[in-house]
């Protein structure tokens, strides 16, 4: 595949043209830190809990356990634990209290297997993020990300969810790996869901990634996800917020270009300002979804109020 005769016939130099066409640098001001979540007002959360009607609440992350720190195979997630038991004794002495505490260090790498928000400072272009904020003014390795930090979601994600189940669409349990999902296979989903994506909506794609490499093992090169041509969708549906149960990419991305080789990240968060939500457990929610013949609910996450940094683990959930 040549960088001119791209998948659906989107060539490399289309993409690199999304990050002026498809931009919303300025759109909410010059100094604008949350993208895309603008677009959830209190009328659209408002919303969203109208869909509540049974209580039943789905989790949508998977779990971070340090026995199995990095179960996807990304080589990033490490994660520590140091138990400190016997706290009271050892503050104190030993028999001078009833009661005794355990205290603990936990530390994650951000990016990799467990589910996390990617907050708008993960990734740059030509050396700038979104906004246009000058990468070398506004991260240092010391000090994080002094703009565009998750820091800036503090107010949590709430909103419509719609899940578009592409692995059902296909009827197979998980995609192959490396298919490109295209705009007319998200057209067609929404088609079969009788459910249509709008503005301030949480997309939620699955593909079937995660269970099929729990099942059969992670693949460092091939991995289902959105192809680049799907970025003028989520643009046009003014989506506030990206996820799947992948790395929303597909891999490869069908440019051999390095540049192009995440070109849904690279776009979307530099150009759209589009926060995104990797590798979530969504095999639980589709069969609930089919279940009830009903693709929108209400949607919520709360992601840490961790400044300077440019990820959160968090535990998104669904509640119909």
């Amino acid at each position: 595949m040549t960088e001119s005769t791209a998948v659906g016939n989107v060539t490399a130099e289309d993409v690199i043209g999304y990050f002026d066409s498809l931009s919303n640098w300025g759109r909410w001001g010059e100094d604008d830190r949350l993208g895309t979540l603008n677009l959830i007002a209190p009328e659209t959360r408002a919303r969203a809990a109208r869909l509540v009607t049974e209580g039943k609440v789905v989790s949508l992350s998977r779990d971070i356990d340090p026995a199995a720190p990095d179960p996807l195979g990304t080589g990033l997630s490490l994660v520590q634990r140091h138990m400190g038991i016997g706290e009271v004794e050892h503050h104190v002495g030993k028999g001078a209290s009833r009661f005794d505490a355990v205290t603990e260090f936990v530390g994650i790498a951000a990016h990799g297997s467990n589910t996390h928000l990617d907050g708008l400072a993960h990734y740059s272009w030509d050396g700038r993020t979104y906004n246009g904020f000058e990468v070398a003014e506004t991260i240092t390795s010391l000090g994080g990300s002094k703009k565009l930090s998750v820091r800036d979601a503090s107010d949590g994600i709430v909103s419509r969810g719609v899940l578009l189940d592409i692995a059902r669409l296909h009827g197979v349990r998980w995609l192959e790996r490396g298919h490109p999902i295209m705009p007319e296979e998200l057209l067609e989903a929404e088609k079969a869901q009788n459910v249509e994506v709008g503005p301030g909506d949480v997309l939620i794609v699955h593909t079937g990634n995660v269970a099929r490499v729990l099942a059969e093992g992670p693949d460092q090169v091939n991995q289902a996800g959105l192809h680049a041509s799907c970025l003028p969708f989520l643009r046009e549906r003014d989506v506030a917020a990206l996820g799947s149960d992948a790395i929303q990419d597909v891999q490869p991305s069908g440019y051999p270009a390095f540049d192009l080789f995440r070109p849904i990240h690279t776009v979307g968060l530099v150009a759209l300002g589009l926060w995104l939500i990797d590798n979530m457990e969504l095999t639980e929610l589709s069969g609930e979804c089919a279940q009830r013949r009903r693709w929108e609910f209400f949607f919520a996450m709360l992601p840490w109020r961790m400044v300077g940094v440019t990820s959160s683990a968090t535990n998104p959930i669904a509640m119909f």
